[in-house]
């Protein structure tokens, strides 16, 4: 009779049993933050979910990094994509996908606590072992995060985690807009993650961006929902994307086939490759 294992509770499995310090985990410290998380119904893709996106973010940009918006802007105006570099398929990278455009699940365990995204699959690890940061980490676009358990009221229950990332790089956009993060991807962030007190299917992440494009700090406040009886998908991005990046100019692919043109007057890219008297 041929047994088939989850490849999840597998991996999970694995985790628990190679764990330094998996007889000393006491599971019932940690907050109850399984199942699906989602943004609140109605919310756009915003960085600050309390305005508009676009200019209307109000973002602390240095005038170099104010300008290089404002250019991002007149290129998504005439069909272009401008500073956002979604269309080519790269993860969000954090701290756009605290955004939770499409839903996460949160897996506590010893040393570690995982968050899954439904987009793209990505895994984030934030590591809670007390470990330092590395002397050498490859950037990556989630980043390398520390984090550690705070027992705030002192009755032995976990009610925050904080957590700071490094090590990122890009490239990286806050949101849709295309407001842009320095090309140095010298970034830090820092996050609190706590539950609401009075409803426990609410969870709220304080997001600080430390970044050389911004002229102080940006704070926001994301929250998301937890759904209950949850339904996930499989989301690829390279699956059905149209879009096509030739050299620094992207086009797309028609319906039937062909090469089109995003903006007005774009130049064709270059054929030099191929015989162009051929049909």
């Amino acid at each position: 009779m041929t047994h088939r294992v989850s490849a999840g509770l597998i991996a999970l499995a694995a985790l628990a049993l190679t764990a330094a310090d998996a007889q000393a985990f006491d599971e019932s410290r940690c907050p109850e933050w399984y199942g699906q998380w989602t943004r609140p119904r109605g919310l756009g893709n915003q960085w600050d979910p309390t305005r508009p996106g676009g200019r209307a973010q109000q973002a602390p940009l240095t005038p170099e990094y104010q300008a290089i918006y404002e250019a991002n802007l007149v290129d998504q105006s005439e069909g272009g994509q401008g500073t956002d570099p979604l269309y080519r398929c790269v993860p969000p990278g954090m701290p756009r996908q605290m955004t939770v455009v499409f839903p996460m699940e949160i897996i506590i365990m010893p040393g570690t606590t995982y968050i899954a995204f439904e987009q793209g699959n990505v895994l984030r690890r934030i590591y809670t072992d007390g470990r330092d940061w590395p002397q050498n980490r490859e950037p990556s676009f989630a980043g390398y995060s520390i984090g550690h358990w705070i027992d705030e009221d002192g009755d032995g229950r976990y009610d925050a985690l904080e957590v700071e990332t490094r090590g990122l790089k890009g490239p990286r956009a806050y949101e849709p807009s295309g407001i842009p993060l320095h090309r140095d991807n010298q970034t830090v962030i820092k996050e609190r993650f706590y539950s609401d007190k009075s409803d426990k299917d609410v969870l709220f992440d304080e997001i600080t961006t430390i970044d050389n494009a911004l002229t102080r700090p940006w704070a926001v406040l994301k929250r998301s929902i937890r759904v209950h009886s949850p339904i996930w998908y499989e989301n690829n991005c390279p699956e059905g994307n149209n879009h096509l990046v030739i050299g620094k100019e992207n086009y797309v692919l028609s319906a039937d086939g062909r090469l089109m043109p995003t903006r007005k007057n774009q130049a064709p890219p270059d054929l030099s490759y191929f015989n162009r008297a051929q049909k």
